[in-house]
C-alpha cells in the first residue's frame, strides 16, 4: 500500500441538528481515515440540572426532547422509575396503551432512521415512502395528544388522556395499510445490489466492542447479541407479548456490519406491529377506567430514596438515576442515553474506513443529538 501525506479533515456538521452538537475530525491517509474524534458541543438545555429545579410531573416534557424521535418511549422510562420509587401502581388498561404508543413510536423512529439511511447512501424514493407511513402514525397521535413531536403523554402515574372513541380501529387501519410497506421497502432498499454493496462487510462493531463501549439497541443486537430489556428485564408487562428479537447474522457480509444493523431496525418494526396488534387485542377487551385515577393529588410530599430503572427505547438502553430527599423536586436526575454511549465507539471502529464509508457508518448507528448533549 502507498502511503502518502495525512491530512487532517473536517467533517459536519452535515445536518441543521448537528451545529454545534457533532463534529468529526479525521486524520486520513489519502482516501483512508486513520483516526476520527468526535467533537461533541452544546444544545444549551442542560437537561439534568433543569430537571433538578422542577416538580417530579414536570419533567416530563423535557425527557421528551432527549430523542424527539422517540419521545414516548423517553415519557415512559422516566414514568416508571418514578413510579417505582414512589410505589406507584398503575392499572393493566394503562400498561397495555403505553405498550401501544411506546411501539408506534418505534416504528415511527425506526423509519426515520431507515428513511434518512437510504438518503445518506443517496436513494430518495425509499425516504418519501416510509415518512409517509410516519405520517399516519404521527397523526394518531395528534389525535390521542395533540403532539406530533413532542407528545408529554405517558406521565407519572398514568397517561394525560384516554384515548378518543373510534381511535383503536384507526391504529388497526394503520396496521392493514403498514404492513405491505416492509416487503415493498425489502424490495425497494433493503437487498438493492448497490445499497447492499455499500453497507455489506462495512463499519463492523464486534459485540465484545459494543459491550465494552455500552452500545446497546439494535447495534448491539446487529452484532449478534439478543439482548433486549422488553425481554431480559420485562417491564409494564411486556414479557406477556408475543415478539421475536431479531439479530444480526452476518446475511450479506460480515457479522456486525452496517448492513446487520440496517436490518434489525426493519424486522423490529415487524414484531411492533405484532406487539401492537396484542395490545389492540387487550384493550378491546376491558372495560374502561379512569387513566388518571393513579396520579398523585400531590408531589409535595413524596418517598425519599433512589434507583435507576431501565428500558429499551428504540436506539437502546435508556436509564434514569433518581435521587429523592422526600421533597417535591428530584434532588438528583442522571441520564444514560443510548446515543451519547453509541457515538463512543466510533473512534474504535472507524480507522481502515474509506471517508465515503464514514458517512454509512454514521447512518448505520442512528444516533440523535438531543440524547448526546444533555
Amino acid at each position: 500500500m502507498v502511503h502518502g501525506e495525512r491530512m487532517i479533515l473536517q467533517m459536519g456538521p452535515q445536518h441543521p441538528a448537528t451545529h454545534g452538537v457533532l463534529r468529526l475530525e479525521l486524520v486520513t491517509d489519502g482516501e483512508m481515515i486513520v483516526a476520527a474524534t468526535p467533537h461533541i458541543g452544546y444544545l444549551h438545555r442542560c437537561f439534568e440540572k433543569v430537571c433538578e429545579n422542577m416538580q417530579w410531573p414536570q419533567v416530563v416534557p423535557y425527557t421528551d426532547r432527549l430523542d424527539y424521535l422517540g419521545a414516548m418511549n423517553n415519557n415512559f422510562g422516566y414514568a416508571l422509575a418514578t413510579e417505582k420509587l414512589f410505589n406507584i401502581e398503575v392499572s393493566e388498561r394503562v400498561r397495555t396503551i403505553r405498550i401501544l404508543v411506546a411501539e408506534l413510536n418505534r416504528i415511527a423512529s425506526h423509519l426515520v432512521a431507515i428513511g434518512t439511511y437510504g438518503l445518506d447512501i443517496g436513494a430518495w424514493t425509499p425516504f418519501l415512502l416510509l415518512f409517509q407511513a410516519r405520517e399516519h402514525i404521527l397523526d394518531l397521535f395528534d389525535e390521542l395528544c395533540g403532539g406530533r413531536l413532542l407528545y408529554n403523554y405517558i406521565t407519572v402515574g398514568g397517561v394525560t388522556h384516554d384515548y378518543p372513541d373510534g381511535w383503536l380501529a384507526k391504529v388497526r387501519e394503520f396496521l392493514v395499510y403498514f404492513q405491505p410497506k416492509i416487503p415493498e421497502l425489502n424490495d425497494l432498499l433493503s437487498y438493492n445490489k448497490i445499497f447492499v454493496e455499500r453497507l455489506a462487510g462495512v463499519g463492523v462493531i464486534p459485540a465484545d466492542l459494543c459491550i465494552r463501549y455500552g452500545v446497546t439497541g439494535p447495534n448491539l443486537r446487529g452484532a449478534g447479541v439478543k439482548w433486549d430489556l422488553r425481554r431480559n428485564d420485562p417491564y409494564s408487562g411486556y414479557e406477556d407479548y408475543d415478539f421475536e428479537i431479531p439479530v444480526g447474522r452476518g446475511e450479506v457480509g460480515v457479522l456486525g456490519d452496517c448492513f446487520d444493523r440496517y436490518i434489525v431496525r426493519v424486522k423490529e418494526m415487524e414484531q411492533s406491529v405484532r406487539i401492537v396488534e396484542q395490545a389492540l387485542d387487550r384493550l378491546e377487551r376491558m372495560e374502561r377506567d379512569d387513566v388518571l385515577a393513579a396520579i398523585p393529588k400531590t408531589f409535595a410530599k413524596v418517598p425519599a430514596g433512589e434507583l435507576y430503572f431501565r428500558t429499551e427505547s428504540p436506539k437502546g438502553e435508556l436509564g434514569f438515576y433518581i435521587v429523592s430527599d422526600g421533597k417535591a423536586k428530584p434532588q438528583r436526575l442522571k441520564c444514560r442515553a443510548p446515543s451519547f454511549c453509541t457515538l463512543s465507539v466510533l473512534p474504535a471502529v472507524s480507522p481502515g474506513l474509506l471517508i465515503a464509508d464514514m458517512v454509512a457508518l454514521i447512518g448505520s448507528i442512528d444516533i440523535v443529538l438531543g440524547e448526546v448533549d444533555r
